[in-house]
């Protein structure tokens, strides 16, 4: 525990890696990133025991972490130059794709530090995610995209960054909802939709960074 302990606090801030709005490597350069990343995630944290606490590590082990790596080698079907143009339910299934990976990215994030989650209870209540009737946190791998991000957003974990990335994944959030609309709504391009993938790459760089591996307690 102390080790998990100590790579926390190397790791609490991370500096030098810049959000990717106005992306210049390719999306398959961008794709393949984010596979390899969350490909590092899967695994290690799908089995953390003996490393993270008791309670992250059960919950991360019936994670599905393996998804996460099947979703972001899915991104790449979307921005294929065979796909082109999307028509409206493709440009829908790519928000949806998208999203799903954020929202596990936040899941996985949340998870990992369970017990800093668990403790902040001003954040659960700002998030809605505190069991009303019985008075304790929702678990992060259960409750909704919506309490996630408020969660992210009260925590300010991006510090002077958190409302542009709050921006982001409230846009992610608006769009992958499409896939439950009757009524019109924004759906934005296939330019915007790669743009996002640029940056969640920038967002999962600056998160899995600050996951306490036992590495970094050596550093």
């Amino acid at each position: 525990m102390i080790g998990y302990i100590a790579a926390l606090c190397v790791f609490g801030s991370v500096e030098g890696i810049k959000m990717l709005s106005q992306p210049t490597a390719s999306p398959k350069t961008v794709i393949a990133e984010i596979v390899a990343l969350n490909q590092k995630c899967a695994d290690f944290w799908h089995s953390a025991h003996g490393w993270a606490p008791d309670e992250a590590a059960e919950l991360l082990a019936r994670a599905r972490l393996d998804w996460q790596v099947s979703l972001s080698e899915t991104l790449e079907m979307w921005v294929s130059d065979d796909c082109h143009p999307l028509d409206s339910g493709r440009l829908i299934l790519a928000w949806v794709n998208l999203g799903a990976l954020v929202e596990g990215t936040l899941k996985l994030l949340f998870c990992v530090y369970y017990c800093e989650y668990a403790e902040n209870t001003e954040a659960l209540k700002y998030a809605g995610a505190m069991d009303r009737k019985r008075g304790v946190p929702e678990e992060p791998d259960g409750i909704n995209f919506d309490k996630l991000r408020k969660f992210l957003l009260k925590i300010k974990l991006f510090a002077d960054e958190a409302n542009a990335v709050d921006l982001f994944v409230t846009m992610v959030q608006h769009r992958r909802n499409a896939i439950h609309a009757f009524k019109d709504r924004d759906l934005g391009t296939i330019d915007d939709f790669k743009v996002a993938v640029a940056d969640y790459l920038w967002v999962l760089k600056r998160l899995e960074a600050r996951l306490p591996y036992p590495e970094h307690a050596k550093s």
